[in-house]
């Protein structure tokens, strides 16, 4: 599938508003997971392994895709999921479904065990209990991750001022910022509260351009409210654009604040990244019914 970059007007604005559509870079491996998952893939068979082993939560963009890109380079896959009770819930969770239906296999671990996951002990259990493997972070940032996220912006891209995208684990800013022009600025919009997202994305940016607003995450990773999708069912009746709740959601929601308050001088142009995600609208709208809530509507 083709990325376009697709024009958005706003009301009463003269800033000049784009949006680039990764999320049809790939049907089931969109967005920032397709780039990131390009290289560490490639490496896997290099190295000779054919099991990859990951990690993530209950309706994980990662998850799903690296599922999905295992089966089709033909690599075995492992997800240690957070969350022991999901283990009998695999059937009523449309991630986790899709996942195994790709071959994947699971080792649910409690929300203790699963903030260790990067320790030696934790570590050792996996190559004890599944032999040689290639080990992927949560979220797939790493060093060839980040090699993969350079090549987001392309040559295109040079007329735009503003670069814009959601933050998860700092991997897809930090590729953007590296490939960014001098005249550029890169605005990153967190889906997590706190302030350490601005340290690991120091480890990997190579330069200054960048500056994050952390106001726009909804209450943190995974929470929403009916303002945002509010948002989110209005953008796509009005541009057909269709956003996730987690990550795209939310950026553009604060890009378009932002606007509207005046935020960004001179009306420069903006292009905003779409990352994809939109395999977890299924399991939002699950959790929104269960609250008696506004759900995401993409069909009317």
């Amino acid at each position: 599938m083709k990325v376009f970059n697709q024009n958005i007007k706003l009301e009463d604005s003269a800033v000049s508003l784009t949006i680039k559509r990764e999320d049809l870079l790939h049907p089931f491996v969109s967005g920032n997971k397709f780039r990131k998952l390009k290289y560490n893939i490639q490496k896997t068979k290099e190295l000779g392994y054919n099991k990859l082993i990951t990690f993530g939560g209950a309706f994980s963009n990662h998850i799903a895709a690296v599922s999905f890109a295992c089966k089709e380079a033909g690599i075995e896959s492992v997800g240690v999921i957070r969350g022991e009770e999901l283990s009998t819930k695999i059937a009523e969770n449309p991630t986790l479904s899709f996942a195994q239906n790709c071959g994947m296999q699971f080792e649910f671990v409690s929300r203790e065990m699963y903030q260790n996951k990067n320790s030696a002990e934790f570590i050792s259990h996996l190559e004890s209990t599944y032999g040689s493997h290639y080990l992927l972070p949560e979220g797939g940032t790493n060093e060839l991750a980040i090699k993969g996220c350079e090549e987001i912006l392309t040559e295109e891209d040079a007329c735009f001022d503003i670069i814009c995208c959601s933050v998860g684990t700092g991997g897809t800013i930090s590729g953007i910022i590296n490939s960014a022009l001098p005249h550029q600025k890169v605005i990153g919009f967190p889906v997590l509260k706190g302030d350490f997202l601005t340290d690991e994305i120091r480890k990997f940016a190579k330069n200054p351009n960048w500056e994050l607003h952390t106001d726009y995450h909804f209450g943190g990773y995974g929470k929403v409210t009916p303002e945002l999708i509010g948002f989110i069912n209005r953008f796509y009746k009005e541009t057909k654009i269709p956003l996730d709740p987690i990550y795209t959601g939310k950026m553009v929601f604060g890009v378009v604040d932002l606007i509207q308050k005046g935020f960004f001088a001179g009306n420069p142009k903006i292009l905003m990244i779409h990352t994809g995600g939109l395999q977890g609208v299924q399991g939002m709208n699950q959790m929104l019914e269960k609250r008696k809530m506004i759900k995401i509507m993409f069909d009317e």
